[in-house]
């Protein structure tokens, strides 16, 4: 009995499926991250959550310091009671992003008792299910969500695996959006994200909780 073996052609015919299937696949994510971002879901919740990023000695980055001029916003807005800081610290840091962001908070109208915070978390996921604790913690169900727009797709499918119903409210006036380069840095930075996260459970990549972009 002959055993035919694949042509070349039969080969090559599956390679350039392969391929259009996986670009296909990349544009089709690329979309729906532009698309949740352009989203503002805002609405009565249990709490507002802010995703750390980068900070100096205390003093919040331009991404750090819009997601929070938006939270605190929502905040005063009275869509919910308490506001949530996240964030970590990277090690030659001499305080966390979550300190940052509630000291930011407080000398920006907040009560220190209505902040609630997770100063442990090095990536969005770690921050994330400290997060979902916290929601646990507090029998808290909802909550507004605010980051920059190329992350909010990521931030609400992770809350959304954490049993929290989640909604986006994306800062619009992050540095990552000021120009076309630095919007096409953090959609790749996402679309890596994404797939980290669907793979190998978000913990492929350590990508930014603590970022170190200003």
């Amino acid at each position: 009995m002959t055993v035919r073996r694949p042509s070349l052609r039969s080969v090559l015919q599956v390679l350039v499926a392969g391929v259009v299937a996986s670009i296909a696949l990349l544009a089709y994510a690329a979309y729906r991250i532009d698309a949740q971002g352009a989203i503002d879901e805002r609405r009565q919740a249990d709490a507002i959550v802010v995703l750390g990023a980068a900070q100096f000695n205390g003093t919040p980055g331009g991404v750090f310091e819009a997601r929070l001029e938006h939270a605190v916003e929502l905040y005063h807005d009275r869509l919910a009671s308490y506001l949530i800081v996240t964030g970590g610290k990277l090690p030659a840091d001499i305080t966390t992003e979550a300190a940052t962001a509630r000291a930011w908070a407080i000398a920006h109208g907040v009560p220190a008792d209505a902040i609630l915070f997770e100063d442990q978390g090095r990536t969005t996921l770690e921050s994330i299910e400290a997060v979902g604790g916290i929601f646990r913690q507090h029998g808290f169900s909802t909550g507004v969500f605010v980051s920059d727009r190329t992350h909010m797709l990521r931030v609400l499918r992770m809350a959304a695996d954490q049993g929290i119903e989640a909604f986006g409210s994306p800062t619009t006036t992050s540095p990552t959006d000021s120009d076309a380069s630095r919007h096409g840095k953090a959609l790749l930075h996402e679309l890596a994200g994404l797939a980290a996260y669907y793979v190998g459970g978000g913990r492929l990549i350590d990508d930014s909780a603590t970022s170190t972009a200003p």
